[in-house]
């Protein structure tokens, strides 16, 4: 492996939700984060993709969504965290990402996870007890067309041809067992804002994981571990806690209904179980210098959800992690003149 650490991004990512059934609206606004984000210098936006509607939107065809933000930005790197990998059709999705891709001029990121909604499961036709089974094999098949190999008959290669993908693939895990399988598949390691099921703090729980994971790990280039946090600067700590706190606190206690969580969570427990960094710019920096996975990661990837605050707030908290946040942990914005590499 090579000594040199990659470059350390700063990332958001968004669920696409609004307050409202206005869904086009919702939408609206999470392009326009695109192209905020762009213009505030990072490095990479995600999406996550739903099939169950979310209270207020929630995104199931993550591909056309970043196909437009594609149009409407010209560096930030555009990926999914993650696509529900067991429900799509492999050789589809592959021509989905490099078309996307090819119209972005290769600032494509593609992650992967195998979900956990039976319904979604159900509606696709799909078992989800072979859910980890599922997502093997159709990553395998993507991964096959990515590299412009023959997939599904002899003769028959994926267009538009692909980039290289060998750096840009991600997967999502909940488990030291999924971190060393993302290792041994040569994909980057994606780590989620929460560990549920666990009593633990999130950071606790999750930095074997990525120690088992760079311990496993035997390519010859630096992976990257992408870290997602929630993170909600303001002027300050009330200010904070009133656009996100009743949100995060009906989310835990959902979340408890399907043992995510224990039962009966007050809300200050409910924010400390998501991990949640909220408040002045200089509070969180102080509280993500305790961060036990952050200094093993090479992409902080910020979010809000499951909070959905207003969309003057959203757009002043990207704000407030690009200039002030990020920086003070030591990000910089990619140089005008210098690509947003792929790999390392």
């Amino acid at each position: 492996m090579t000594s040199e650490r990659p470059r350390f991004r700063l990332g958001f990512l968004t669920h696409v939700q609004g307050r409202d059934d206005d869904i086009a609206r919702t939408y609206r606004n999470a392009q326009e984060l695109f192209v905020v984000a762009d213009e505030l210098g990072f490095d990479v936006g995600w999406v996550a993709q739903h099939h169950v509607s979310l209270g207020g939107g929630g995104l199931s065809s993550p591909w056309t969504f970043l196909a437009h933000a594609a149009a409407r930005t010209t560096r930030i790197r555009l990926g999914t965290a993650v696509t529900v990998l067991p429900l799509e059709d492999p050789v589809r999705l592959a021509e989905d990402i490099a078309t996307v891709d090819t119209l972005s001029g290769g600032r494509v990121e593609f992650g992967v996870g195998s979900g956990s909604s039976e319904v979604e499961y159900a509606a696709f036709g799909k078992d989800v007890t072979r859910k980890r089974e599922l997502t093997s094999e159709n990553l395998d098949i993507v991964r096959q067309a990515l590299d412009h190999r023959e997939v599904g008959t002899p003769g028959f290669r994926i267009q538009p041809r692909p980039g290289d993908f060998n750096h840009r693939v991600w997967q999502g895990v909940f488990s030291e067992q999924g971190a060393r399988y993302a290792a041994q598949s040569g994909s980057n390691l994606l780590l989620n804002r929460a560990a549920y099921g666990f009593d633990a703090p999130t950071d606790e729980v999750q930095r074997p994981w990525a120690d088992a994971y760079l311990a496993a790990w035997d390519r010859v280039h630096r992976p990257r571990i992408g870290l997602s946090r929630f993170v909600f600067p303001a002027k300050d700590r009330r200010t904070a806690l009133a656009a996100i706190g009743d949100d995060v606190h009906r989310a835990a206690l959902r979340m408890a209904e399907h043992g995510a969580f224990p039962k009966g969570l007050d809300a200050d427990e409910a924010l400390r179980r998501f991990h949640s960094f909220y408040g002045h710019p200089e509070e969180i920096v102080a509280a993500l210098g305790q961060e036990k996975v952050l200094p093993v990661a090479t992409d902080l990837i910020t979010q809000f959800n499951p909070a959905v605050p207003d969309h003057d707030a959203a757009v002043r908290a990207l704000e407030l992690i690009a200039t002030e946040v990020a920086p003070a942990l030591g990000w910089q914005p990619a140089r005008p003149a210098e690509p947003v590499s792929a790999g390392v």
